[in-house]
């Protein structure tokens, strides 16, 4: 059974989304994925979200672009936690999305990542599971772990070849 459900609202978003659902799968954590738009189809979304919680999902990550409203509307009618991703938009940025997700009336939060954040929201839903799954928070320890290695491995390269060599080979 699905423990997150990753929705969106256009399929432009989903290579973001794709990050998200990149780390779950990392994590060995089953989700759903779907395209539904909060503005053009409202019956379908609130068929969906009001569901989620009978599907089994304990974690809903939402991502949305310009009003942005996906989140916020999960956010209502889901009681578990949601969490955010503003897209970035052509027009604004994706200041606009951010803003519109970060910005909830009181007893209506959702948990915002960075505009563009899928793989922040997707470790963030694992943080989340992980509160009550001793397996899981060892794979995000490991992770954790995995991360740093990379970055020494990178400060010890650097140190071997100079930053000049260092950039060339970036390239």
């Amino acid at each position: 059974m699905a423990k997150v459900g990753i929705v969106m609202g256009s399929d432009s978003d989903m290579p973001v989304m794709a990050k998200a659902a990149e780390i779950l799968d990392k994590l060995g954590i089953d989700y759903e994925m779907t395209i539904i738009s909060a503005h053009r189809e409202p019956d379908v979304f609130f068929d969906w979200a009001k569901a989620a919680e009978d599907k089994g999902f304990k974690v809903i990550i939402a991502g949305a672009g310009k009003a942005a409203h996906l989140p916020g509307m999960c956010a209502a009618i889901f009681p578990m936690p949601v969490i955010g991703i503003p897209m970035k938009t052509s027009d604004l940025g994706g200041v606009d999305s951010l803003y519109s997700i970060v910005q909830m009336p009181s007893g209506i939060p959702v948990a915002t990542v960075a505009i563009n954040g899928g793989a922040n929201a997707g470790i963030l839903a694992a943080k989340i599971l992980a509160t009550s799954d001793v397996e899981l928070l060892a794979k995000l320890k490991e992770y954790s772990e995995s991360l740093k290695n990379d970055v020494v491995k990178k400060a010890e390269k650097l140190e071997q070849v100079g930053y000049k060599e260092y950039l060339a080979q970036m390239k």
